[in-house]
């Protein structure tokens, strides 16, 4: 090829194959994992999630259930992942930070495993009965328990509602059976069929069957009433119990060593999709939700403040590590 040659070809095509232009990241879908069952708060918010993402991202992300070990299951298989980013996490405060105090042996290392993107979401719990059980107040079921140790039965099937349930009884002095479900449906089923007394679980798997007449809501597991359902007391209300609160959250992680400038592209379309009418009203107004986006950094330093809370919360409820 002669000098005049070289002149008259474009400028790309003198550049060596290794600098040519790389097509934009995404190019396939992305896939985030839910580590719990289909149905629950951590599924709906993560499909909710998903559909507001594409519109930043250029491509789907598709959720995949990975129910078990209450969430362990899931957050492991992302944690193991490759850190491309297109694997992520729907974490909870059941994965991402009560873990650790809870089981012996976490397959994943729960604090530096992850690279945290945006906190999407916070929701308290409620306490629910079945719509015919005889216990129609907090205070009742209290003291049902407290004439009956481990009479009164309550179902779990996630961290966050058995340290809801443990920190309920520890505060009230009372003994009660926990009772472990794979999925809050079924656990919604099995009180529905008064095998268990209670369940404390996210206002998206007990309000509708509240307002479909099947469960009594006795409580709020937050320091202030929900606007979702604002004429139920709190626990610290309806039980004397001034010091208890309950909140539960929803964070998306992908895993650790993912390259920061692809961590910021997933943050823009988190904060994107939380940005929408549509998804603030579908959080906040259908599930009782507070729509709570953020920075990686501040999603970091709200995971590291909570780990320190839900620890401390389940010392003090006196679980024992499983």
């Amino acid at each position: 090829m002669n000098r005049r040659t070289l002149l008259a070809l474009p400028a790309a095509a003198l550049l060596p194959a290794t600098a040519a232009a790389q097509p934009a990241w995404p190019t396939a879908p992305i896939r985030a994992i839910v580590p719990f069952a289909p149905g629950s708060a951590t599924d709906t918010v993560g499909r909710l999630l998903g559909e507001g993402m594409r519109a930043t991202l250029g491509q789907p992300v598709v959720v995949e259930n990975r129910a078990g070990a209450n969430g362990l299951i899931g957050a492991e298989a992302v944690a193991r992942a490759t850190p491309d980013g297109n694997t992520l996490l729907v974490g909870t405060n059941s994965t991402n930070a009560a873990a650790r105090a809870l089981f012996r042996q976490v397959p994943f290392d729960m604090e530096n495993g992850f690279a945290p993107i945006s906190t999407i979401a916070t929701v308290p719990l409620l306490v629910a009965v079945k719509a015919d059980s005889p216990y129609r107040t907090l205070a009742d079921l209290i003291t049902a328990a407290r004439a009956r140790p481990e009479g009164i039965t309550y179902a779990t099937a996630s961290s966050s509602q058995q340290v809801a349930a443990a920190a309920l009884a520890a505060q009230a002095n009372v003994r009660m059976l926990g009772v472990p479900y794979r999925s809050s449906p079924l656990a919604v089923q099995d009180m529905l069929a008064g095998r268990v007394d209670m369940f404390i679980a996210d206002q998206a798997v007990i309000l509708p069957q509240a307002q479909a007449g099947s469960l009594r809501i006795l409580a709020v597991t937050s320091a202030q009433r929900s606007a979702a359902v604002p004429d139920v007391p709190t626990v610290r209300e309806a039980g004397s119990l001034p010091e208890y609160e309950v909140i539960a959250w929803f964070t998306l992680f992908a895993p650790a060593g993912t390259a920061p400038d692809r961590i910021a592209l997933l943050n823009r379309a988190v904060q994107a999709a939380l940005a929408t009418e549509e998804m603030r009203s579908r959080l906040a107004g259908a599930l009782g939700m507070t729509v709570r986006g953020s920075t990686p950094e501040q999603a970091a330093a709200f995971v590291r403040a909570e780990t320190t809370k839900w620890t401390n919360a389940i010392r003090q409820a006196g679980i024992e590590p499983q």
